[in-house]
């Protein structure tokens, strides 16, 4: 299958995203995971993952963060923070943030000036929303696969997918079926 445009990148599809009763839950993870694993053979080794992990030390407003969530105080090796079991196997390709956007140097680089960036994955009004704006402000064409995406709730994922729509044409929402019909190159 020839590769589609862009690199993927597949947002904090974690052990501590997907659990059903921790405090950080994602209520349609697993509909989240079954589109990411649609659109994975299309974009071949053009696939990043990324992990939201705790800083050793948060500083600024992150310290009131973790005052609220202090569970999330691991290290970067706790089981909270590995990539959910179905997509363990893609840990050599893991960009790591303690920041709620993944826009880090490594993916900007891994993108390219003048490439395309595919977002799938949780949580859609937080991570992914974050990512998509700071990538567009770069200057970087984003792509938003609203349905390979899950917010904290059902009415954040679409609130938030309205927001990312607003920023047309640096943000598009589109559909798994949508992206995988577009010509390839």
């Amino acid at each position: 299958m020839t590769c589609a445009p862009g690199l993927l990148a597949v947002i904090d599809m974690q052990r501590v995203f997907a659990g059903p009763a921790g405090p950080w839950a994602t209520p349609r993870f697993a509909d989240a995971a079954a589109g990411v694993r649609r659109l994975l053979p299309a974009f071949g080794d053009r696939v990043a993952f990324t992990r939201f992990l705790a800083p050793e030390r948060p500083t600024g407003a992150w310290r009131a963060y973790y005052a609220r969530w202090p569970f999330a105080l691991r290290p970067p090796d706790a089981e909270l923070w590995e990539l959910a079991d179905e997509f363990a196997d893609h840990a050599g390709r893991v960009v790591d943030a303690t920041t709620f956007g993944k826009w880090t140097p490594e993916l900007a680089e891994r993108v390219g000036p003048d490439g395309r960036l595919v977002l799938a994955g949780v949580s859609t009004d937080c991570c992914v929303l974050s990512t998509a704006l700071a990538a567009a402000d770069a200057g970087t064409e984003v792509l938003v696969v609203a349905d390979a995406c899950a917010g904290m709730d059902d009415d954040s994922h679409v609130k938030a997918l309205q927001v990312l729509d607003l920023y047309r044409p640096l943000v598009r929402v589109t559909t798994i079926d949508d992206l995988l019909a577009e010509p390839r190159p």
